[in-house]
């Protein structure tokens, strides 16, 4: 299970969930993966945020529990201990959000979630909208509603537009959702290739695939994670990359562009969705995955 502390006025609830509640049957996964949910709830005068009154993208009204809401899937830490053994399938993530990003069972690929449609950029470069039982061990997912938009003039490196985006975050304990659309004049990303559990994602890493697009409108979609959380999910920025056309994507290591329109989104509450699988009870995950994360998700200098 988890432990939460007294970080950001959070409240923390804490419950278990079936296997079937997160998308598998008995008969998909063995039966001790029952994953465990863990709350962090942002209180707003005594009233949790996520149950404030708000309307979703194009005037859609979002059910109250997802609208800023967080969902996630496994942690960070045990992405980089190589625990990439699926978890939930897409057809639970769906339920939860319309935007976000992750990756695939045996670390096959990247995720990104766009306007509700989930795709696998692959090591080769392919790109493919997935089936709802496809599974995921590392996922993470909101129902987007954007709190801020801006349309950013001139964007020269990724590091400018991380500098935009910090403007707009209020707080540095809250979690962020990201999204910026437009056509770039450069990107750099990348896909991990299926990699055998137990195999850390730094030693995955080294081998990724790279690709450089030129001139390609699409969509960056992502999160801000405050440094606290650094164990649970990637501190900073983490962003993935889909084009317009569907066919080009992945882990964003550097862009450039001009035209783009910045939103986001300040997340209220944040679940947690853990694994028990053999792999996931039996690791160690006591370690601080800053510097490996750093090194598996960053660009290669």
């Amino acid at each position: 299970m988890c432990e939460g502390s007294a970080v950001c006025a959070l409240q923390i609830n804490v419950a278990l969930q079936t296997t079937a509640e997160h998308g598998l049957s008995s008969d998909e996964r063995p039966a001790q993966i029952r994953p465990s949910l863990c709350f962090f709830s942002a209180v707003s005068a005594g009233k949790p945020a996520a149950l404030l009154d708000g309307v979703g993208q194009e005037g859609v009204r979002l059910p109250e529990q997802l609208r800023h809401t967080l969902y996630q899937v496994s942690t960070a830490t045990a992405l980089v201990a190589g625990i990439y053994e699926g978890a939930v399938q897409i057809s639970t993530l769906r339920t939860h959000g319309d935007l976000g990003l992750g990756t695939f069972e045996d670390l096959d690929g990247e995720m990104v979630i766009v306007d509700g449609h989930f795709f696998q950029v692959r090591g080769d470069g392919s790109v493919r909208e997935v089936r709802d039982n496809v599974m995921s061990p590392f996922a993470a997912v909101t129902s987007f509603s954007a709190d801020q938009t801006i349309t950013l003039d001139d964007c020269p490196d990724l590091s400018h537009l991380t500098s935009q985006f910090d403007a707009l975050r209020s707080s540095d304990n809250f979690f962020y959702a990201l999204r910026v659309d437009g056509t770039f004049d450069f990107i750099h990303a990348r896909a991990m290739r299926r990699t055998k559990e137990g195999i850390p994602l730094v030693q995955a890493a080294a081998v990724q695939p790279e690709f450089e697009f030129q001139d390609v409108a699409g969509t960056l979609v992502g999160f801000w994670t405050p440094e606290y959380a650094k164990t649970l999910n990637v501190p900073g920025y983490h962003l993935h990359f889909i084009s317009a056309d569907r066919t080009h994507g992945g882990h964003l290591l550097q862009c450039r562009g001009s035209n783009l329109r910045l939103q986001i989104e300040r997340e209220g509450d944040y679940h947690i969705v853990l694994p028990e699988t053999e792999d996931f009870l039996k690791a160690n995950l006591n370690r601080d995955p800053t510097a490996a994360l750093a090194r598996a998700e960053g660009e290669k200098k």
